[in-house]
């Protein structure tokens, strides 16, 4: 290992030990409704929105009590749909299936417009489209969740299937530091994170994206259908006071950085990159597709979950019959 790949390797150990879950399990104040919200495994700048909402009284002035708890993706699905966990950021295409195997939850807004899983290598190795990853070896945190769809649906575009592939699992999420060592020549991974953490060692990547392919859904809220019932009005206000917190970080990104370290005191050895990190979330939350960056933060496109339930149908991942109404509702949203 060169002392560029031990630095970056380095990189994703900070990122992966950012710290440990943040917050408590939620008990009401007198007045507010206590909700237990969760987001993604390892504590973010990327959250800096719910990081915000709590800090600037959002939350507070919505009265609400919130916790956040740090869960992998499957996990939180399916706590959200037992009701133990109020609300949680999640992907649309672990939704998919969860839905059609029963399990009662729904996107009740869209964080990131931009599906933001991605296959990135660096650019010496040569991966510049789908067929290029014929034969090689592919880090992958497991056989599950967005990465796991993003990356059958772009084998299926070169008609490669997982088998023609090497798949090494890093259940650690280490697959960033395998492809700066050396030990994979791609990776799956998120385009506001990997590939800019490469970019500023000074490893030039190329990523493969999966939008010109199939539109499909990225991280949003979801929560459980008995829990709306139940807590309707203040996931509601929840929803109200996490895109307000959006629209603050879009407007100056700073707001958002600085709410994430002191949430996140471990993100402040490293500013720049955090920024850098931040900055590459944002587009994502705004879209780069066309007509997307105009549309609404939290507005949800139904036309692209009917061709992504049809696609992840046409993979097999859909277990049952499922409506793109039981997977999606908008009434949430403020007016």
């Amino acid at each position: 290992m060169n002392r560029r790949t031990d630095v970056v390797a380095s990189i994703f150990l900070l990122t992966a030990l950012a710290g440990a879950c943040v917050g408590q399990p939620a008990s009401a104040t007198p007045g507010r409704t206590a909700l237990t919200v969760g987001l993604g495994y390892i504590p973010s700048v990327q959250f800096a929105p719910f990081y915000l909402a709590d800090q600037a009284g959002y939350y507070r002035d919505a009265g609400l009590e919130v916790t956040f708890q740090n869960k992998i993706d499957p996990d939180l699905v399916t706590l959200v749909g037992q009701g133990a966990i109020d609300v949680g950021l999640a992907d649309g295409t672990s939704l998919i299936p969860a839905v059609s195997q029963g399990i009662p939850v729904q996107y009740i807004a869209t964080i990131y417009r931009d599906f933001p899983s991605i296959v990135f290598a660096p650019a010496a190795a040569g991966i510049n489209s789908a067929i290029d990853l014929k034969g090689r070896k592919i880090g992958i945190p497991g056989r599950y969740g967005s990465s796991w769809v993003m990356l059958q649906a772009l084998l299926d575009s070169a008609g490669l299937r997982p088998e023609d592939v090497e798949i090494v699992e890093y259940p650690d999420f280490g697959q960033g530091a395998a492809v700066a060592q050396g030990a994979v020549d791609a990776a799956t991974g998120f385009a506001n994170n990997e590939p800019v953490q490469l970019q500023l060692a000074g490893i030039e990547t190329t990523i493969l994206h999966v939008d010109e392919i199939v539109p499909l859904p990225g991280p949003g809220l979801i929560s459980g259908t008995r829990t709306i019932e139940s807590k309707g009005d203040a996931i509601r206000a929840f929803v109200r006071a996490t895109l307000r917190a959006m629209g603050d970080i879009v407007a100056v990104p700073s707001k958002g950085l600085d709410a994430a370290i002191v949430a996140v005191p471990d993100l402040g050895a490293d500013r720049a990159k955090q920024g850098a990190v931040l900055d590459a979330t944002i587009r994502a939350w705004q879209g780069s597709g066309t007509g997307s960056g105009s549309a609404a933060l939290g507005s949800i496109n139904e036309a692209d979950w009917a061709a992504s339930l049809a696609f992840m149908a046409g993979l097999g991942l859909v277990a049952g019959p499922v409506t793109v109404d039981q997977l999606v509702r908008a009434d949430l949203l403020p007016r």
